[in-house]
């Protein structure tokens, strides 16, 4: 029954393409909403019910069928907890010959559209249904039940090629034998080589095969490969109509229309594969790639229904894949920005020792505004900074560079740290820069024995003394991020024996979830000065000790004076 014979309220799904999906096969298939009134009969259970379909819809089933008993108690209990339920139901129907009793055997699943529960789905068969009619029941829960998975499986992350390994594991083996996902290159990251002129190239990434195959499956390719189409292959069809290509591979020639090359015929060949399908993986009529099915030795050839799930499963994926790919091009470009600037770091003087480190989270979390600089100043001084803008993406990115231009513009005008920050707060709030940052200003004198240090929201230093003068943190009053205009910075003065080192960092090092952060910064009075005494090597382990299981990103800086006893 088509959505138009419910225009005044139409039902919150595609009735077109359950149709197409439901409306050939022998299984009684309807759709009630949540007040278990009909969305959609199918031709079968209309049938059975000897009642038109236009005659259930915004009926409830008991209004529909008084004489059944349709365990609509259960039906509501489907609707409240989500868990698929096989229900018997008997009575008798307008479509039955007097008083004859009928019997049938239902899965009853929950339907949700965009994460709204919109209804039940039920799948209905007599019981005393032949053979035919039973296997078409199977096949038709089976698609239902990958329908479903596909809601909780497919998308869980915001890695394309992860995203492409959960459809692939998805369709196989309950679609497929063997099944690939391949996507265009990246736009924003060069070709391995150029594409040779009239050909498709795609990057293979990903693919599966039941265990049977998998040996045999290496003709395929890995993940990873670029795969180079002949115009006249199915892939480039399928792309170039924005429809699914169905091949039943009988002999060599079909082989070939199927192939992306001919040197592919003989893998394809030796994998007994007999029938394939190739589906567009597109969002708003852009491609993002393909979904290629296969199906191989004793396994059936595609039907209408196959094809139809596997264009439904390519278009959810599509939609995941989409918010993927946009976020893997800002997630790229904010990186290689930030670690542009990042690298333009200021000499020191010479008589200064530093190291720095930037270690990005993981690549499901956006780029954040990490930031230092190390900036000499006259009098042999210089001045360390480390600072956080809030947020992520490309915005934090260009703020970082704004506050960092800003910092070196204030540094060369000898003033205080907590006068440098009042001033860049000022800075920030005229020119209309709308993302907040903490910042940790140090400006250590020539020899290192002395340290002003001054906070803006930022979290406190902390110096590794030589010997046994031990490891402390800076007892240093945390002003308001930069940015707000409340300004109330303060410099604290710091005695340093010789050789002392500063470490500076952002709250990526420390901060993990459900932990107390004065419990978190804490722990960085256990550093000490490797054996080989370099900062490098003590930037290195303290990566390795702290780095993993961090949700954001990671900078730290390190200085000391060579000035001290020992030092040149």
């Amino acid at each position: 029954m088509q959505a138009d014979a419910y225009a005044d309220d139409p039902p919150p799904f595609d009735t077109v393409a359950l149709a197409a999906v439901v409306g050939g096969t022998t299984a009684a298939v309807g759709v009630v909403d949540t007040e278990l009134r009909y969305l959609y009969v199918n031709p079968a259970l209309e049938r059975i019910n000897g009642i038109p379909a236009a005659e259930h819809l915004g009926r409830t089933v008991a209004e529909v069928l008084p004489e059944i008993d349709a365990r609509e108690d259960l039906m509501l209990a489907v609707l409240a907890d989500g868990r698929t339920r096989e229900i018997a139901s008997s009575g008798q129907t307008p479509a039955a010959s007097g008083a004859l009793r009928r019997y049938w055997h239902g899965a009853y699943h929950r339907l949700e559209v965009a994460g709204r529960v919109v209804g039940v789905a039920a799948v209905l068969m007599e019981v005393m249904a032949s053979d035919e009619e039973q296997r078409q029941l199977a096949q038709a829960r089976r698609h239902l039940s990958l329908l479903d998975a596909a809601n909780t499986r497919i998308g869980t992350t915001l890695d394309m090629d992860t995203t492409c390994a959960e459809l692939v594991d998805l369709v196989v083996p309950e679609l497929a034998d063997l099944a690939t996902v391949e996507v265009f290159p990246r736009d924003v990251a060069p070709p391995v080589r150029p594409a040779p002129p009239g050909v498709v190239r795609l990057r293979r990434a990903a693919v599966t095969a039941v265990p049977g195959l998998r040996g045999k499956a290496a003709g395929f390719g890995v993940a990873g490969d670029y795969i180079d189409y002949q115009e006249d292959s199915a892939v480039p069809r399928c792309l170039a109509t924005n429809l699914p290509v169905v091949e039943n591979l009988t002999g060599d020639e079909q082989l070939g229309r199927l192939a992306p090359s001919p040197e592919r015929v003989a893998a394809y060949r030796s994998l007994g594969m007999h029938s394939a399908v190739v589906v567009p993986v597109s969002v708003r009529g852009a491609p993002i790639g393909v979904l290629g099915l296969v199906r191989a030795g004793e396994s059936p050839t595609f039907t209408d229904e196959d094809v139809m799930v596997a264009r439904e499963l390519a278009g959810r994926a599509a939609v995941d894949l989409d918010h993927a790919r946009r976020f893997t091009h800002e997630h790229t470009i904010a990186l290689e920005l930030q670690r542009s600037l990042l690298s333009e770091p200021r000499r020191p003087h010479p008589h200064i020792e530093a190291a720095t480190r930037y270690l990005p989270a993981d690549r499901s979390v956006l780029v954040g505004g990490d930031w230092f600089d190390i900036i000499p100043l006259s009098d042999g001084r210089h001045l360390m900074a480390m600072g956080d803008v809030m947020g992520h993406g490309v915005e934090a990115a260009v703020a970082m560079s704004h506050y960092r231009s800003l910092l070196r513009l204030l540094a060369d005008e000898k003033l205080p740290p907590h006068h440098v920050l009042k001033q860049l707060d000022r800075m920030v709030e005229r020119s209309g820069l709308d993302r907040a940052a903490t910042c940790l200003l140090a400006v250590v004198d020539r020899s290192g024995e002395m340290c002003q240090v001054a906070s803006a929201g930022h979290l406190p230093p902390v110096f590794i003394g030589p010997g046994a003068d031990g490891t402390w943190i800076g007892d240093v009053p945390a002003g308001p991020p930069l940015g707000t205009g409340f300004g109330g910075y303060r410099t604290t003065q710091v005695r340093c024996a010789p050789g002392t080192v500063l470490f500076m960092y952002t709250d990526g090092l420390v901060e993990r979830r459900g932990e107390d952060i004065d419990v978190s910064v804490g722990r960085l009075r256990e550093l000490t000065l490797p054996a080989s005494g370099d900062l490098e090597d003590l930037l290195d382990e303290v990566l390795d000790r702290f780095g993993p299981g961090a949700e954001d990103d990671i900078a730290v800086m390190t200085s000391r004076s060579r000035t001290g006893p020992g030092r040149g």
